[in-house]
C-alpha cells in the first residue's frame, strides 16, 4: 500500500505543498523517484539509504516508487529527505502509525542520520500559516527563522528523533521567541563620515525620496565609503518588508545565524558580473543582485566597465520595482524595489 507524507518545495519565491508518495512492491530491488525531481532530489537516493541504515532501521528491499506530486510542478532542493526516508520506514511497517499525512516533514539528512539545515524554511512557515497540519517537523537548525506562533512547531536534530515524535508524540511544541524592537546595528554607519557636506546632503535627500545616485570623482574621493553608509540613514524595515526580505534570503540561503534580515540590504556585485547573476534566472530561477538589494541599495562602482546589455537590464527593475523572467517551462515575477547608486572615474585612465 502507497504511504503519502506531506512536505512542500518552491517555485520562484513562493512555498507549494505536495505529496511524496511511497511504495514498495515485489520484484527486484530498485529505487526510482519521479515527479520532476532535481538533481539535488536525484542525488537524495544515497543520502536516505545511508541514513536510514546508520539510524538502526532496516532499508526496505523489493521494489520501491517515489512519487512527487504534483507531477508538473519542478521539485528542487534537498528537503525532501527526509518525508521520503519516513515514506520508507512506514511502507516497510518499520513504524506503525495511521495520520502521517497530518503532518508535514522537511529537512536534509547527513548519511549518519542527522537533519541538517535547509534553505527556504521562511516561505514554508508562512504558507503553513492558515493551513491546519498537527505537526511541521524540520531541521532544528532553522530554529532562527521561525516567526510565527503556532503550537505544532517541532525543531529535531536526527531521522531518530523524528520517529520517535511520531511513533510515541513525548515532545512539547517548540515556542518561538522572536522581537522585531531588537537592536539593529549597522557596521559602516553615515554619522563616520567627515566632510564632504555637499555629497553628504545630496545622499539625505536621495535616502529621504528614494532617488537614485550617480557619483563620479577620482579614486579615493569616497565614493564607495558613502555608498556603503547610505543603509544606515534609510528608515527601519516594518514587520511585511523584514519578512519580505527574508523569504528571498532564506531562499537563497544568505540568512545567516541571528535569524531573519532586519537592516536594509547593501549588495555590492563586480563589474563582471554576468546578467543572469544580476536579475534572477537560470535553469531553477533563482534571484540575482537586484533582489537581494530589494528595500536596501544596490551599488555598482566602476559603472562603466559593465557589460552595456547587464545595464540595460536594470532599466526595468528600476522603473517598475519587479523583474519577471520567463523560462520555456516556468516563469517568475522577483522583487527589486531599491535605491541605485553607481560610480564612475571622469576619465578612462582614473583619473
Amino acid at each position: 500500500m502507497a504511504v503519502t507524507i506531506k512536505s512542500a518545495t518552491f517555485s520562484a519565491l513562493e512555498a507549494k505543498i505536495i505529496n511524496v508518495e511511497v511504495d514498495i512492491s515485489k520484484g527486484l530491488p530498485s529505487f526510482t523517484i519521479v515527479g520532476l525531481p532535481g538533481t539535488s532530489i536525484k542525488e537524495s537516493k544515497e543520502r536516505v539509504r545511508a541514513a536510514i541504515v546508520n539510524s538502526g532501521y532496516i532499508f526496505p528491499l523489493g521494489r520501491i516508487t517515489i512519487n512527487l506530486a504534483p507531477a508538473d510542478l519542478k521539485k528542487i532542493g534537498t528537503l525532501l529527505d527526509l518525508p521520503i526516508a519516513m515514506g520508507l520506514l512506514i511502507a516497510s511497517d518499520q513504524i506503525k502509525i495511521h495520520d502521517i499525512d497530518k503532518n508535514l516533514l522537511v529537512g536534509e539528512l547527513s548519511l549518519a542520520g542527522d537533519l541538517r539545515g535547509i534553505n527556504g524554511i521562511l516561505p514554508i512557515l508562512i504558507e503553513l500559516q492558515n493551513k491546519n497540519y498537527k505537526k511541521f517537523i524540520f531541521p532544528k537548525e532553522n530554529s532562527n527563522e521561525c516567526i510565527i506562533t503556532s503550537e505544532n512547531l517541532y525543531p529535531l536534530e536526527s531521522l531518530k528523533e523524528v520517529v520517535n515524535l511520531i511513533k510515541y508524540n513525548d515532545l512539547k511544541p517548540w515556542k518561538p521567541e522572536f522581537s522585531l524592537n531588537s537592536d539593529i546595528g549597522y557596521k559602516k554607519d553615515f554619522s563616520e563620515v567627515c566632510g564632504h557636506e555637499s555629497i553628504k546632503r545630496a545622499m539625505e535627500i536621495a535616502a529621504s525620496g528614494h532617488h537614485n545616485i550617480l557619483m563620479f570623482g577620482p579614486p579615493g574621493s569616497g565614493k564607495t565609503m558613502l555608498a556603503e553608509r547610505l543603509p544606515s540613514i534609510l528608515p527601519s524595515l516594518n514587520y511585511e518588508e523584514v519578512l519580505e526580505v527574508s523569504k528571498i534570503y532564506s531562499i537563497s540561503g544568505l540568512l545567516k545565524e541571528e535569524g531573519l534580515l532586519k537592516n536594509r540590504p547593501y549588495r555590492s556585485p563586480h563589474h563582471t558580473i554576468t546578467s543572469s547573476a544580476m536579475v534572477g534566472g537560470g535553469r531553477e530561477l533563482k534571484v540575482g543582485e537586484i533582489s537581494l538589494a530589494h528595500k536596501g541599495v544596490l551599488f555598482l562602482d566602476e559603472l562603466l566597465e559593465f557589460n552595456k546589455g547587464v545595464i540595460e537590464l536594470l532599466r526595468e527593475p528600476i522603473e517598475n520595482k519587479e523583474i519577471t523572467i520567463s523560462r520555456l517551462n516556468s516563469k517568475a515575477t522577483f522583487p527589486s524595489d531599491f535605491i541605485f547608486i553607481g560610480a564612475f572615474n571622469p576619465c578612462p585612465c582614473r583619473h
